[in-house]
């Protein structure tokens, strides 16, 4: 069976081969079944109930000990353009798919916006399972089509925010560490997403020079072996293209593993002893990272020595632990990839009624839950919202969008890198470490068991009599 072609807003489908994603058009940035159950609370009289969704992971990715919470500032710029255009209802028609949807539906669509409530933690946050990072009050159909979206937002910052903070725990608050990972990220929208989680995390700059520019930050970078490739083939050596290189931008560390790490150490060690040239660092992409820092440290022992290729928390924490004399370090594949964070998006409460989810491993807590955390006892408590925090407690989960309208200021990058540098030096020395790390345990709040059972129990019970 064939599929129809369908045009979206433009008879020449060349425009859209780039599948490039505009702020206009997120609102269909979602899962089908996304809009076939809004549609289908529609024809049942209830999208307009109140809803209550919370994003929130089960576990924690295999040998991550917390988790750093990131992508809050995109989630609600989204909210806030949340709108379905006319050419995006008309697309949508045409696919007849929703023949039997209706007609209220497309009215709803067509007038509708985001007018609920979010409940967030603040960006730079440390999260542990079942705790929920954000909550969503709102009409159910509301609520219901902007899943999608926020898991995908949420679930990517969060991942690269944890890996920034790991790299930062290990490499220590002197190491300058840089974002090279966009060529390496899974899309150009999640390049410029892990940039942003990258620095909030932690990391001192970023390569991508767009991200870096959006955020009032200055990209960062060194040079590549196809510079030096091409100048030492066309201009004689190798010494060459470093003059060359060097005289347009003296700050810039020079690439120096492109042929013989040592003798090209060497001969700008003879270069700067000279005073013939003043380095400020040298970069090393390949090889022995350990032994050659050694040796290129020896030769140039005023200037900074940056190490890159495949690096990770393991692999930075190896290089410490044997004495390697690198200055900082460039991270890319393994930042911006790797094992996903798994957040979900369920349902807690609809017109006022608690429900989970008690499927065999995958049971959520209903309600709508609020995160105390005692920073002196170093233990988090998940309970109601309608519990108040004991003494020495605070309340995580925050007020950042009410009625639609956001009632909270977005951060800066700088005030959420501190907050995630205070954060994880707070978390115990179990939680932090790389190898079998200590998740911390979370508490169920009396409340919350209790209503858990109700809730359990009432289930059982309209069953039971649908059974019998």
């Amino acid at each position: 069976m064939s599929l129809p072609r369908l045009d979206f807003g433009d008879t020449d489908e060349r425009y859209h081969q780039g599948l490039n994603v505009s702020e206009e058009d997120c609102s269909l940035l979602t899962d089908l079944y996304q809009l076939t159950m809004a549609a289908c609370y529609t024809g049942e009289g209830v999208e307009q109930r109140r809803a209550s969704f919370e994003l929130f992971v089960r576990r924690l990715p295999e040998g991550f000990g917390y988790l750093i919470a990131m992508g809050l500032a995109q989630a609600i710029a989204y909210l806030e353009k949340f709108r379905f255009r006319v050419e995006h209802i008309e697309a949508l028609q045409r696919t007849g798919i929703f023949d039997g949807a209706p007609d209220r539906f497309w009215s709803l669509l067509s007038e509708g916006c985001f007018t609920g409530d979010v409940w967030a933690v603040a960006e730079g946050t440390a999260v542990f399972a079942n705790e929920p990072l954000l909550r969503v009050e709102a009409p159910l159909w509301q609520a219901q089509l902007v899943e999608t979206y926020l898991l995908n937002t949420l679930n990517y910052q969060t991942l690269i925010a944890t890996r920034a903070a790991r790299l930062r725990d290990v490499a220590g608050e002197k190491a300058t560490l840089l974002e090279f990972g966009t060529r390496r990220a899974f899309s150009p929208q999640g390049a410029l997403w892990a940039a942003r989680a990258a620095l909030a995390g932690g990391l001192n700059a970023t390569s991508n020079v767009l991200a870096a520019l959006q955020l009032g930050e200055l990209p960062s970078g060194t040079m590549a072996h196809a510079l030096v490739m091409a100048l030492s083939a066309m201009e004689g050596s190798e010494d060459q293209a470093f003059t060359a290189f060097h005289q347009y931008f003296p700050g810039a560390p020079l690439l120096i593993d492109t042929y013989d790490t040592v003798a090209a150490a060497q001969r700008l060690a003879a270069k700067v002893n000279s005073g013939e040239i003043e380095l400020t660092g040298v970069r090393l992409d390949s090889g022995d990272l350990l032994a050659l820092s050694k040796e290129v440290r020896s030769l140039l022992p005023s200037v900074e020595i940056f190490a890159s290729g495949d690096l990770d928390e393991w692999e930075i924490a190896r290089l410490k632990s044997n004495g390697a004399q690198i200055d900082g370090y460039g991270l890319g594949t393994r930042l911006v990839t790797g094992s996903p964070v798994n957040g979900v998006y369920k349902l807690v409460e609809v017109d006022g009624i608690p429900v989970m989810k008690q499927s065999s491993g995958k049971m959520t807590y209903p309600g709508r839950k609020q995160i105390f955390r005692s920073l002196e006892q170093k233990k988090d408590r998940l309970g109601l919202i309608t519990e108040e925090a004991l003494p020495g407690e605070e309340a995580l989960l925050q007020l950042m969008v009410k009625e639609g309208k956001l009632i909270k200021l977005p951060e800066s990058l700088t005030e959420i890198r501190h907050r995630t540098a205070t954060t994880v030096s707070n978390l115990p020395v179990e939680v932090r470490r790389l190898d079998n790390p200590v998740s911390l345990q979370v508490k169920i709040s009396a409340e919350l068991e209790k209503l858990t059972h109700q809730t359990q129990k009432q289930r059982t019970s309209e069953e039971l009599m649908v059974s019998g």
